[in-house]
């Protein structure tokens, strides 16, 4: 496996991520992996080369944090990962247990290491923008968790791009830990994040780890909704708040993607993600794993080199979209 710079940081990260949000306990999500059932996919990762985890406190509302810290102790040397994970939405009901304030992030972080089992994450991300926390508040927080040593960086996920660019004046204007880091949703069928922050992170060396890169399986070629041929697809909410694969443009990019993987001999899900990959902004899509065919076909599209007549008949079809998973 190619390793990849983490931005312009020195830090090495696999060019694939497992994201963890599916391991934890089915009593936040039915379709949720519980421990015994999520440790083989760790493992698995780990043996093929992937060295970079992503989770956050608000997967199984810390029972993530807890499996996944967990199993990479138990399976490899703390230098030999890279784990990710984030601050933010709601772990509880009070009014101080979700945002981005100094109180929160304080107490997040060290929540968060104690159920990794670890005295540090190596980057500590924003899960979303704040609008009730001045910025000046959550960022000079956020370098405060790095000069403790709690944190070695840090990074943010989807927004818009003038709220990413404030964040980082205010960082630099501070002499402050800056982001190194943006995650923001990137596939096939909802591509907005091309207009503004990708060529802001590519001018800013800033690493981009798109989440939902198969948008959420509907790029597998998984029917949504209740006919759905699993749990997540049949229950999963935001698949249908952010219209993922809704729109008539849509079918005709997924018609697209069948033709180009039937005409490879790929499946849709290595295709998709192939094409993610190939985009030289990108250091790193977040994959999900619950059954092993997931994690092989994810190695499989690393393999995949797309012909510029293939890509252009997988972008042709796409029309602009309305901006979705940035709240």
């Amino acid at each position: 496996m190619d390793y990849k710079r983490l931005g312009r940081t020195g830090t090495k990260v696999s060019p694939l991520c497992l994201g963890t949000m599916t391991y934890g306990t089915p009593e936040w999500r039915e379709w949720v992996l519980d421990e015994q059932a999520s440790r083989p996919f760790i493992k698995k990762a780990l043996d093929a080369g992937i060295n970079f985890f992503d989770t956050a406190d608000m997967y199984s509302v810390g029972e993530s944090e807890r499996v996944v810290g967990k199993a990479l102790n138990d399976y490899a040397p703390r230098e030999d990962f890279v784990l990710a994970t984030k601050v933010y939405n709601p772990i509880g009901d009070g009014p101080n247990d979700r945002g981005l304030s100094r109180k929160h992030v304080m107490h997040a972080i060290d929540a968060s290491l104690t159920r990794l089992g670890m005295d540090h994450v190596d980057l500590y991300q924003i899960h979303r923008f704040d609008y009730d926390t001045p910025v000046e508040e959550f960022m000079e927080a956020l370098h405060e968790v790095v000069k403790a040593g709690k944190a070695r960086y840090i990074g943010a996920s989807s927004m818009y791009a003038w709220q990413f660019a404030k964040c980082q004046h205010v960082a630099e204007v501070n002499g402050w830990t800056k982001f190194v880091t943006m995650q923001p949703m990137y596939n096939l069928v909802y591509r907005e994040e091309e207009r503004e922050m990708l060529p802001l992170c590519a001018d800013q060396g800033v690493g981009v780890i798109p989440w939902s890169p198969l948008a959420r399986g509907v790029l597998a070629g998984k029917t949504q909704g209740a006919d759905g041929e699993s749990t997540r697809s049949q229950t999963d909410e935001n698949t249908r708040k952010w219209n993922l694969g809704a729109a008539e443009a849509d079918d005709r990019v997924i018609a697209a993607l069948r033709e180009v993987a039937e005409a490879r001999g790929a499946s849709m899900a290595q295709v998709a993600l192939a094409w993610v990959a190939s985009n030289p902004r990108i250091t790193a899509p977040i994959i999900g794993a619950s059954k092993p065919a997931h994690l092989d076909d994810a190695i499989a599209a690393l393999d995949i080199e797309l012909s510029d007549d293939e890509k252009q008949r997988l972008e042709a079809p796409y029309v602009p979209h309305a901006i979705a998973g940035h709240r």
